[in-house]
């Protein structure tokens, strides 16, 4: 693939072929927390995802081609080429922006979906709105808008809802949930109570569907089937084991006290294997996203069988997105190539086949 020329586009924003992160400091908030996930080491501590646990067995004669094996399934009735998505992650600066466009490109000529970072920070500054404007590079794939779900208890209603699925041209909304996030982070958000119920009115009054995500410390089945009963269309487990916002912050604080606290909950959550195994058994027809901690399309594979309709890649993707278009390229076409084998390696033709199949097994001992 040739890389694309640096072009103006209607938007303000340019796509380029070469590296998009700027190499001098800045104090913006969404380059840091990029910079910091590139950077620093932010992952889990003591704690996986625990798709280590589960091993398949392998078909010696799978009776399949290899050639003939669909990855091509649907999202709340959307049809994707693809059981991928690009999870949420950035947006809101120029740069993070570009970093949108990238990803959205990518899902586009690959068939995932599409998520994108929190879009409140557009809601509040219209100038904002141009770094989540994907659809225009995305005409084709799911693509789901963002917010944290403790705006609701911070004036955000119904209306600002709206405006960020207008922005990202959406098909869906997931809020996020990010509650240990919050407390660590210097401009925190902290009121969480009482949120279920206005949870439960935006999905009653907001056009497109709602789902509820975590941000890596996962959704157990105890609170997935409160969030069905509240009227959340789709759940991201969001498990435990990949980035830790926690050990993010822990970068981002000044005050000695709050840093040496987030290093505590280095281990915390639910692995991201648990959750999707909760999950399904506590409300069996929900759509589910199983994400956090993956890093391979044997992994997808893995959440797929244990229950999940789409497996997410985050912060793995970031740096591919991040140094070129050909590098990100790479990476996904390596996790389908990655899935595609898996299923020839357990006989599954299809992602109907991978997630009904009994080939998947949970190691002993573990």
């Amino acid at each position: 693939m040739e890389p694309a020329a640096i072009c103006n586009r209607a938007d303000g924003l340019e796509s380029s072929g070469g590296r998009l992160l700027p190499d001098v400091p800045t104090g913006e908030r969404k380059i840091e927390h990029v910079r910091l996930c590139l950077e620093e080491e932010v992952g889990s501590v003591g704690i996986t995802s625990g798709f280590e646990r589960y091993r398949f067995r392998h078909c010696a004669l799978p009776e399949v081609s290899f050639e003939d094996i669909r990855l091509d399934t649907s999202f709340l009735g959307i049809p994707t080429r693809t059981p991928f998505l690009i999870s949420s992650m950035t947006g809101g600066s120029r740069t993070t922006g570009e970093i949108n466009m990238r990803l959205a490109e990518a899902a586009e000529r690959r068939g995932w979906a599409l998520g994108v970072g929190s879009i409140r920070a557009a809601v509040e500054k219209e100038e904002l709105a141009p770094t989540f404007r994907v659809r225009e590079r995305a005409p084709s794939v799911p693509i789901i808008a963002n917010l944290g779900a403790v705006q609701l208890n911070y004036g955000f209603g119904t209306d600002d809802c709206r405006r960020a699925v207008d922005i990202a041209g959406a098909d869906m909304l997931v809020l996020h949930l990010n509650a240990l996030q919050e407390v660590f982070q210097p401009e925190g958000n902290t009121r969480f109570g009482g949120l279920a119920s206005r949870i439960e009115e935006l999905c009653s009054s907001l056009e497109v569907p709602v789902g509820v995500k975590e941000v890596g410390w996962g959704i157990d089945g105890e609170t997935a089937r409160m969030l069905m009963e509240l009227g959340v269309a789709f759940i991201d487990v969001a498990g435990a084991g990949g980035t830790s916002w926690s050990q993010v912050e822990k970068f981002r604080a000044s005050d000695p006290v709050r840093r040496a606290a987030a290093e505590a909950f280095a281990d915390w959550g639910n692995p991201t294997s648990e959750c999707i195994v909760e999950v399904r058994e506590a409300v069996p027809d929900l759509p589910m996203i199983g994400s956090g901690g993956l890093n391979s399309g044997v992994d997808a594979a893995k959440a797929i069988a244990l229950g999940a309709d789409l497996a997410g890649f985050g912060r793995g993707l970031l740096g591919p997105a991040v140094d070129s278009e050909e590098a990100l390229d790479r990476r996904l076409a390596q996790a389908e190539l990655e899935l595609r084998t898996a299923m020839l390696g357990i006989g599954a033709a299809d992602i109907t086949a991978l997630r009904l199949t009994t080939r998947l097994i949970r190691k002993q001992g573990l």
